[in-house]
């Protein structure tokens, strides 16, 4: 799989997701406040992706800090990992990534300012290396849950695109592939951004994996047809109760899949899981450009001209629907996170 985000040459590397399927592109970015924008304008996306994003545009920042002391260099940083946590309100793994640069900063206060600055980018390696691997454990646990013959839908994209490499929902999916279960996925288009129509079918067909693109006003009457057998989708957060922010019309997905009877699985890791938020109502939802509503990926205008719009990124699935939440640590119900992951 194309890397997602890695260092290269010294600048942090991106794969521009806003431009697939149509062309692979990389940005290059050699300051902080372009790494900023590249999440800001959604080139790289994701809740753990993001997260290792924001933690390498932290050590690049500091690479360019003049300041020689402790004290001035730390101020120098923490104003970066300001501006780099504005970008995004929901994803909580932007700031989990944030405080851990923050914590190994602190750390090293009685070290050469060349020595932290060292220290930094070996630990955002780090972070982007353990979300690989905590995505594989992911998968393996969730491919338990999966068997042959069945047909998966997910909404967005939560693969390798959304993750430094593997995915989280996807992540699973392709370990049930791995482990020879003949399985196909339901990919609805995930309006108004369509990361599903781009994304997560351009990430599967890479990998052959059977695919079908679905409008999202689909879902309900496939899981009619008995077309449907599972859902899992990813999270941007997930509060202490369970409830889960992601893409919007995860929601509607939830709902559906709880009339039908199917089972409905979030996958993520515990970076996105979020003690401090007691509940779904607490989440902030963040809210986009009218014009992604009423345009195609910033094609012509599909609206009338000066309509008022909604458009919300996220939405928030009550722990009620969801049936386990898969994690690097194993399958637990939503009600069981804030004991299995409070230390």
């Amino acid at each position: 799989m194309i890397p997602t985000v890695e260092w290269k040459n010294g600048a942090v590397r991106l794969l521009d997701q806003s431009r697939l399927p149509g062309a692979v592109e990389f940005l290059d970015c050699r300051d902080y406040r372009m790494v900023a924008d590249a999440i800001r304008h959604l080139k790289v996306r994701g809740a753990p992706a993001i997260g290792v994003t924001a933690a390498m545009g932290v050590a690049l920042g500091a690479q360019a800090a003049t300041a020689t002391s402790y004290d001035e260099f730390a101020k120098a940083v923490t104003g970066i990992c300001d501006e780099l946590a504005a970008t995004r309100p929901t994803a909580v793994n932007l700031f989990w990534a944030i405080e851990r640069m923050k914590r190994k900063l602190a750390e090293l206060r009685a070290k050469p300012v060349s020595e932290i600055k060292r220290a930094l980018t070996e630990e955002s390696q780090r972070i982007l290396d353990e979300d690989i691997a905590m995505n594989k454990a992911m998968g393996k646990h969730g491919a338990a849950l999966v068997q042959s013959g069945q047909t998966i839908l997910t909404h967005c994209n939560a693969g390798a695109l959304a993750t430094a490499g593997y995915g989280t929902a996807l992540g699973v999916i392709r370990a049930a592939w791995e482990e020879g279960k003949k399985i196909s996925v339901l990919a609805d288009e995930t309006r108004p951004v369509l990361q599903g129509a781009r994304l997560t079918v351009w990430e599967l067909m890479q990998d052959k994996i059977p695919v079908t693109l679905i409008t999202d006003s689909m879902a309900g009457s496939l899981m009619k047809q008995g077309r449907i057998h599972l859902c899992i989708v990813g999270a941007d957060r997930i509060a202490a109760n369970g409830d889960v922010a992601n893409k919007i019309g995860t929601y509607s997905v939830a709902v559906l899949a709880k009339a039908h009877n199917i089972p409905f699985y979030v996958a993520a890791p515990h970076s996105t899981i979020d003690l401090a938020t007691k509940s779904g109502d607490q989440i902030p939802i963040e809210q986009r450009n009218p014009n992604e509503v009423t345009t195609l990926h910033s094609g012509p205008s599909i609206a009338p001209a000066g309509v008022e719009v909604l458009n919300p990124a996220f939405d928030v699935t009550p722990a009620a629907l969801i049936t386990a939440i898969i994690t690097e640590r194993g399958v637990f119900k939503p009600s069981d996170l804030a004991s299995r992951f409070s230390a």
